[in-house]
């Protein structure tokens, strides 16, 4: 990813989830919140409910490379988690980055020209 880093420390997993905005999708959960930073910062979180460490890391990597293909359309200096939800298991890669596109439309992610999927 060129211009996103990860997001590590739980501190600040947890000031995303007090302070900042989110969308719900059936497939994952989005939080954001604006930094001053020229980079942004990528979070994936995915728990125990999604199933074993196979499956888990399945899922980080289908929403890694959500985030990556669309990543030049991400407005840059945000703070970015993104959780999953159990249906991010069973749906199509399709679906996926059409709710993914939408969640970030919604929370005001996506550069104005970003608007068209590649």
């Amino acid at each position: 990813m060129e211009h996103t880093i990860p997001l590590k420390q739980n501190h600040e997993f947890r000031r995303l989830y007090h302070k900042g905005k989110s969308a719900v999708s059936p497939y994952f959960v989005i939080y954001c919140r604006r930094t001053g930073r020229p980079v942004s910062r990528l979070g994936i979180t995915t728990g125990v409910k999604l199933g074993n460490a196979v499956k888990r890391n399945r899922a980080r990597r289908r929403i890694r490379e959500l985030y990556r293909t669309h990543e030049r359309m991400v407005s840059a200096g945000y703070d970015i988690v993104i959780v999953a939800r159990t249906r991010v298991m069973f749906g199509q890669y399709a679906e996926l980055e059409r709710s993914f596109c939408q969640l970030m439309k919604k929370l005001g992610l996506l550069l104005p020209n970003g608007d068209k999927l590649p």
